[in-house]
């Protein structure tokens, strides 16, 4: 995906089970953020951070849904303990981190295996591409921070 280009319209189940749509935002603005892994340092860093501007972000017209291949389950206890004010989609089948190009081979301490690259998409309100944080420049401890100095 590229700026410009339309998010999928459905985007998965949340933490709860229920369908997440991109219509379901219409005429706001969505911070769409793909992360790695529940619970992890950087993931929480990340979610924290998030959390911590979500009413500022809200007064700006966003809202945050953020993505991992974590289950439901996993969702709600990380909702739960860092106190996430946000939906958290549970693409356990993989579907929206493919469409959206963010899932590939990754390698750490020289082991390769596959998982998610983080990486945020700023939608406009009909669901457009604005902008895209690449996992480079992604600051986890003041991603909100990034968002909003747009």
């Amino acid at each position: 995906m590229n700026v410009g280009d339309k998010a999928p319209e459905v985007l998965g189940m949340d933490e709860n089970g229920r369908q997440v749509r991109l219509e379901d935002y219409r005429g706001r603005k969505v911070v769409l953020y793909f992360y790695p892994k529940d619970s992890t340092s950087g993931c929480t860093a990340e979610a924290c951070s998030l959390r911590d501007n979500y009413e500022a972000l809200k007064a700006k017209g966003y809202e945050v849904v953020g993505v991992s291949i974590d289950s439901a389950a996993s969702h709600q206890k990380f909702i739960a303990k860092n106190e996430l004010p946000f939906t958290l989609i549970a693409d356990t089948d993989k579907m929206l981190v493919g469409e959206m190009g963010v899932w590939g081979e990754k390698s750490m301490c020289g082991r390769k295996y596959m998982g998610t690259f983080r990486t945020t998409f700023i939608l406009n309100e009909e669901g457009v591409i604005e902008k895209i944080f690449s996992p480079k420049e992604i600051k986890t401890k003041t991603h909100g921070e990034q968002i909003l100095s747009l």
